[in-house]
């Protein structure tokens, strides 16, 4: 199994589908990735020597932002939108959605399972 930037890539996929488990690595990517390195993108993962995954990864570590080092630049962008209290930043500090969609009905995944309020149902004024 291929390690590159301490992520094992999947064997028994082709190479330009493979690489995309990076971080930072999309379809397009993969493909420049495959035809500056002179790789066949069909060719499975698990057929690649070890000079190849070398190549791969001193490309990758030379002219990409990818793994770690994007992961904190992407939290560092969030940090400083929560610093200067911008609109976004207080929506990613209240884990609502920062993009604006609506929060009445969905938004689930990022408000989290629901929370039920006691007696709200069925209360009636007389």
């Amino acid at each position: 199994m291929p390690r590159i930037q301490g992520v094992d890539i999947p064997p028994n996929k082709p190479t330009h589908i493979s690489l995309r488990y990076l971080k930072g690595i999309g379809p397009t990517t993969s493909l420049e990735l495959c035809e500056k390195v002179g790789l066949d993108p069909q060719r499975r993962a698990s057929e690649l020597s070890d000079d190849e995954v070398a190549r791969l990864a001193v490309i990758i570590d030379r002219d990409y932002t990818v793994e770690g080092a994007l992961r904190r630049f992407d939290g560092g962008n969030i940090q400083r939108l929560k610093e200067i209290k911008s609109y976004r930043g207080e929506r990613h500090r209240k884990s609502l959605p920062c993009r604006g969609q609506r929060t009445k009905t969905n938004a689930r995944s990022r408000k989290g399972p629901r929370k039920t309020v006691a007696g709200k149902k069925g209360v009636k004024d007389k």
